[in-house]
């Protein structure tokens, strides 16, 4: 299954200094987003067979496509989408402890976006 998630936003990122509720606000709505984009994707592979299953790992092959050419380190940008993975996890209706991160890459193309591969 591939999911495209949207860019996180930046009072996401590790490094951004923002208060405590503008972080918490904003860390809703990135993962009410991504759990809306992953459960729509998960209809969609439910219906040509595909089926999680919650006790056993899901791998995730993640490509960040960014939105500009700064450059980004792959540790913060895993940080960066956390709340994004609990609205997969959530969607799937797995615990996110159950996710193994089999590859990680940032992408030269430019779009603003995070692809997804799942699988078990």
């Amino acid at each position: 299954m591939q999911v495209t998630l949207p860019w996180p936003p930046r009072a996401l990122s590790p490094n951004v200094r923002v208060h405590w509720a503008q972080k918490a606000k904003a860390a809703k709505a990135y993962r009410n987003a991504c759990g809306m984009v992953t459960l729509a994707a998960y209809q969609q592979a439910k219906k040509n067979g595909l089926r999680i299953d919650p006790d056993r790992a899901v791998r995730l092959e993640i490509e960040f496509i960014p939105p500009n050419r700064r450059a980004y380190d792959r540790d913060n940008l895993i940080a960066w989408i956390k709340s994004g993975l609990d609205g997969m996890a959530d969607a799937l209706s797995i615990n996110d402890r159950m996710f193994r991160l089999d590859s990680i890459s940032v992408v030269e193309e430019l779009a603003g976006m995070v692809r997804v591969g799942v699988t078990q």
